[in-house]
């Protein structure tokens, strides 16, 4: 029901995924497992969609779980508690309160886009060929 997103602990339920990795440097056994390109979701203007608090909370769900795909049984369950986790964070998101200015999303994502593309080129360059 819930697409495929990935989780970090330590950015629980304000935070949601984007996954920038370039596939053909990744091993498919970590292809489906795990991103760490890790977002913040408050104090952004604009703020935070549902969308990206239900990405945050299938992933806190996930992790808590151990699934990242329920079974059949599991299913109802597990849905469930993602629109708990969902409903928790967004209150949570509207309560919090900041004094600095809200960032702007467009040049936060360039600054990473940025990072990220320097980060995944000079790893390439380090890396042993076979």
């Amino acid at each position: 029901m819930y697409p495929e997103l990935v989780y970090e602990p330590r950015d629980l339920i304000m935070t949601s995924v984007v996954c920038q990795r370039p596939t053909d440097t990744v091993p498919s056994a970590t292809r489906v497992a795990m991103c760490r390109n890790i977002k913040t979701l408050h104090n952004f203007n604009p703020p935070a969609t549902e969308e990206e608090i239900l990405a945050s909370s299938l992933q806190f769900v996930r992790k808590l779980s151990g699934f990242t795909r329920p079974s059949k049984a599991n299913q109802p369950a597990f849905d469930r508690a993602v629109d708990q986790v969902a409903t928790a964070a967004q209150e949570l998101l509207q309560s919090l309160v900041s004094s600095a200015p809200p960032r702007d999303r467009e040049v936060e994502a360039a600054r990473a886009k940025a990072r990220a593309a320097n980060r995944f080129t000079s790893s390439a360059s380090g890396r042993a060929t076979y």
